[in-house]
């Protein structure tokens, strides 16, 4: 005897629906962005001013070119500290991650979950004809699961 189930038969979702949830939907548009030739005091001082945790480096044509995190900044921080050298001439272009993976933003919210889960990382900038005009994190997929209503996963 096989289950029954007491919600009655389901319906067929179509994939138009799901589609619509695009991360260029739910990403933050308006970014703090960091210059190569930055300290890494300025930028720790960033961090804490605007609590967030990381931000991406542009150059003068706002194309990506990096990322620097708190991580990167305690690891600066830690060897100038351990070889009793001070920080000032520290600078952004020493210390950013410099082979960033990016997201398209037209990328669906949950295909982007499940890049997030595959990665372990937390923010991934998006580039369009090369230049940085957002960025999608995990609370961003967060939110927008907010957004759906009920358990079926479209978005009313």
């Amino acid at each position: 005897m096989g289950i029954k189930s007491f919600q009655g038969a389901r319906k067929q979702q179509s994939t138009t629906e799901v589609a619509a949830l695009k991360v260029s939907d739910y990403m933050t548009r308006e970014l703090i962005t960091f210059r190569p030739d930055q300290m890494v005091e300025e930028v720790i001082q960033a961090l804490i001013k605007y609590k967030i945790s990381g931000g991406p480096v542009v150059n003068e044509n706002n194309e990506l070119i990096g990322v620097i995190s708190e991580g990167d900044c305690l690891k600066d921080l830690s060897e100038s500290r351990y070889y009793n050298m001070p920080m000032e001439q520290h600078k952004v272009e020493n210390r950013m991650v410099k082979n960033v993976e990016t997201i398209d933003g037209d990328m669906n919210v949950f295909d982007a979950a499940k890049v997030f889960l595959d990665s372990k990382i937390r923010r991934f900038p998006i580039v369009e004809n090369g230049k940085l005009i957002g960025q999608i994190s995990q609370k961003d997929i967060l939110k927008a699961s907010l957004d759906l209503k009920g358990h079926n996963w479209r978005k009313d």
